[in-house]
């Protein structure tokens, strides 16, 4: 996979993830990741899965060297409590 050029490497609340400079998840993109925890708790998912082969690199913004991991997490929260907002 890539390099990660989104706008979400910027994002000032990612800055709260905490730091992940070792294991699998290392220098993937941390905001990809929110994004895809964030659209599958929109749909409300009950099955969770995180590809972090599929995630671009990234080694710019408030995600440098964020855990994956917890910004899926985070995505996924904001995005069912999202979800319940529409309703």
């Amino acid at each position: 996979m890539g390099t990660c050029n989104q706008q979400h490497r910027h994002w000032p609340f990612l800055e709260s993830l905490p730091h992940d400079q070792g294991g699998y998840g290392r220098h993937k993109c941390a905001g990809c990741a929110y994004e895809l925890g964030y659209q599958a708790g929109a749909r409300r998912d009950e099955r969770l899965h995180i590809d972090l082969d599929s995630l671009p690199e990234s080694q710019a913004g408030t995600v440098r060297h964020r855990s994956p991991h917890a910004a899926f997490a985070k995505g996924y929260y904001d995005g069912v409590h999202s979800a319940y907002n529409r309703s």
